[in-house]
């Protein structure tokens, strides 16, 4: 065996299948960058009221889709 494969290091199934759901929740646009929150912030004019209500909104929706 090569010294470069000995020395990678080996994940389990659970952290596999972790990273794979982070993989298909950043594909289906479910994390939310700094971009994506600057965005929001700015779309709701920095009022934190209705940035509040806003993020309250879309995890209300993200929840009733699953």
């Amino acid at each position: 065996m090569a010294e470069s494969e000995e020395s990678m290091k080996q994940i389990k199934n659970a952290e596999y299948e972790e990273f794979q759901k982070y993989l298909h929740d950043k594909n289906n646009g479910r994390i939310l960058t700094p971009d994506g929150l600057r965005f929001i912030c700015q779309a709701n004019d920095y009022n934190p009221e209705k940035i509040g209500r806003h993020m309250l909104e879309v995890m209300a929706r993200q929840q009733s889709q699953q």
